[in-house]
């Protein structure tokens, strides 16, 4: 039984991802601070391990891996979205609550399942990105900030993954109807959104891949959100 690890696990991306993964028989390890959501998942699917846990907390992240064990796959996805504000308006103890979650979050993530995957002999991590990881939205610069480094992170496992057996990825996904989304929809109401099921299909495809094969970009967005062209 293949196995999986998901960080953010307890609502919106996570969520819907770690249900379809119990539904294709994965063994899943879900990891959020909320535990009681996590433990509605866990209670009604065999294959469901539910690993309360801070992103940002190394120690409660390595006893979270610890007690899940071997893990084929990580889904680095934990983040959130931070003020909508210019710059000057940003509180600096936001833009580092952003920072601590969004990228030492994710480095944490990716460094305990890189360190298994190399002594198990090979394994893939897909980070999550956005498409602010290549254009921004307005007010956003905490946000877009972290998912550019986030693909610095992705080429760089990437690189270094390659000795091991272990694959990187990145999907970047755009309006999937997340807790996230809901929020900036209600500013923006005419805003293009689709189904986050969109997005953790996605993910499946990527995790699904044979060895020695690779998705290191997937970009997965709304259609008629205003990405390619010109405003």
């Amino acid at each position: 039984m293949k196995s999986i690890i998901i960080t953010g696990a307890s609502s919106g991306i996570g969520r819907a991802t770690a249900e379809l993964f119990l539904s294709e028989g994965w063994r899943v390890g879900l990891i959020a601070r909320r535990a009681a959501l996590l433990h509605e998942i866990a209670d009604t699917h065999e294959n469901a391990v539910a690993l309360p846990a801070d992103v940002t907390d190394p120690q409660a992240m390595e006893a979270a891996f610890d007690t899940f064990g071997h893990v084929d796959v990580l889904f680095n996805n934990a983040g959130l979205f931070g003020p909508s504000a210019p710059i000057d308006e940003v509180p600096l103890d936001d833009w580092a609550q952003v920072l601590s979650v969004n990228l030492n979050g994710m480095f944490i993530a990716a460094r305990l399942a890189f360190g298994r995957m190399r002594a198990q002999g090979g394994g893939r991590i897909i980070n999550s990105g956005s498409l602010s990881a290549h254009v921004p939205r307005p007010g956003s610069v905490c946000y877009t900030t972290t998912k550019h480094a986030i693909t610095g992170l992705t080429r760089s496992l990437s690189l270094d993954g390659r000795p091991f057996g272990i694959a990187c990825g990145q999907i970047d996904i755009g309006n999937a109807e997340s807790a996230i989304v809901t929020a900036l929809k209600e500013a923006n109401p005419d805003m293009d959104t689709m189904d986050v099921g969109n997005a953790a299909r996605s993910v499946l495809h990527m995790a699904d891949m044979p060895d020695g094969a690779n998705v290191q970009f997937l970009t997965v967005m709304a259609t008629n959100m205003p990405y390619i062209g010109r405003g």
